[in-house]
């Protein structure tokens, strides 16, 4: 789908059917050459950039606590909703993506 057809300025890239992702997991899927980590919690999608500000290196693989993923090697917090830092080693915030489930696909929208 493009920009203008969803009217919001973001290029919408097609990632996967829409019930790859469901009942509360995550998967890490590459639009536009990043490593986007999607998350299901409740029913709601949060994307956002699999790499630790801190060290480089994945979130996916960290647990997620509520609406927190932790980094797997160093315990940072980042919120999945805003991509915000939210305790010491990291202060830097992870990016964060548009997600939708639309016309049977899940779709990750880029600036």
């Amino acid at each position: 789908m493009s920009a203008a057809a969803h009217g919001d300025g973001l290029d919408w890239i097609d990632v996967a059917p829409a019930d790859d992702l469901v009942g509360g997991g995550h998967r890490v899927y590459e639009a536009d050459g990043r490593f986007v980590a999607v998350y299901d919690v409740g029913g709601d999608l949060y994307a956002i950039e699999d790499v630790c500000p801190h060290d480089g290196n994945p979130l996916a693989d960290g647990p997620v606590e509520g609406l927190e993923v932790i980094c797997p090697r160093h315990g940072a917090r980042f919120c999945l909703r805003t991509g915000a830092a939210l305790c010491p080693p990291a202060y830097e915030p992870v990016q964060t993506f548009a997600v939708e489930r639309r016309d049977g696909r899940l779709r990750i929208g880029i600036r």
